[in-house]
């Protein structure tokens, strides 16, 4: 199988593209991406795809993520986590489990979030995190997030764990910054684990370790996402594999298949469909 998905446990101090690079020597293939990234802090679910199935990125990353946070308090950074400048530090103020847990429950819900100015996230054609290296000002954008779930876990050494199942889009450390200002003292992400994308938890994930000695999973379309599988018959066999427009009944993710061979998928809206990726060589 030439196409296909696999589900990497990223390892801390690794980027996100490290990883990326170390599939490209180990599958021997250059086309290859992932669905969201974990920074280099950050451990857990990495969505990656391969050949003709880099085109699946979109749908994929537009799924709900799921993390488990710390929050180191006294300190506070320029990259909103432990590995930044440190620009301001206090003794801890003492909080009780009833605090944290009625901030932490209140944050359910959606929101506007500020984007971290150490992020990727591109601001007329440049990353955020260039203009902070460049000491440029830029004025931050915005995203709608839902936090669909936040759930206390502990609070002991001066630390807060929690978990959280998230939109598309939700940066934690901004998130952890909000917590922290609602509590009144200063914090940073000390720890982040990335549990579950979309359908995909981290007991489904391999490591790099894993994956070069051959032990792991490939993923086909119907691992991936959820799509309705229709068999091809010949009147619409030349439209599909040419990937033509589609006229039928039919609505959302249709794989069309010939003897169990994928060969393309659609996305059907009001009876239109069009193609997202060709399988056929």
């Amino acid at each position: 199988m030439t196409n296909f998905g696999i589900i990497v446990n990223k390892e801390k101090d690794y980027t996100s593209r490290d990883v990326i690079n170390k599939l490209n020597k180990i599958l021997n293939t250059k086309k290859i991406g992932h669905t969201g990234t974990l920074d280099p802090l950050a451990e857990g679910v990495l969505v990656c795809l391969v050949g003709k199935y880099t085109k699946l990125v979109s749908y994929i990353m537009s799924t709900e993520k799921e993390y488990v946070a710390k929050i180191k308090l006294g300190i506070k950074t320029d990259t909103l986590d432990i590995t930044g400048n440190v620009i301001e530090e206090s003794t801890p103020k003492e909080l009780t489990e009833e605090e944290i847990i009625n901030v932490i429950n209140g944050m359910k819900g959606e929101f506007q979030q500020t984007i971290p100015l150490y992020s990727a996230k591109h601001v007329n054609g440049k990353r955020l995190y260039e203009y902070a290296k460049d000491k440029e000002e830029v004025e931050l954008p915005q995203n709608t997030v839902m936090i669909k779930d936040i759930e206390f876990i502990s609070y002991e050494d001066n630390t807060i764990t929690f978990k959280c199942l998230v939109s598309k889009g939700t940066y934690i450390r901004s998130l952890i910054a909000t917590i922290c200002d609602k509590l009144n003292v200063l914090g940073v992400m000390s720890a982040l684990t990335r549990t579950k994308q979309g359908k995909f938890k981290i007991t489904d994930a391999y490591t790099l370790n894993d994956i070069t000695k051959n032990n792991y999973k490939k993923l086909n379309i119907e691992d991936l996402l959820d799509v309705r599988v229709i068999e091809l018959n010949k009147d619409i066999e030349k439209l599909v594999y040419n990937g033509n427009k589609l006229v039928l009944d039919l609505d959302g993710l249709i794989l069309f298949k010939k003897n169990s061979e994928e060969i393309a998928l659609y996305n059907f809206e009001n009876g239109e469909g069009r193609v997202i990726v060709l399988l056929t060589n």
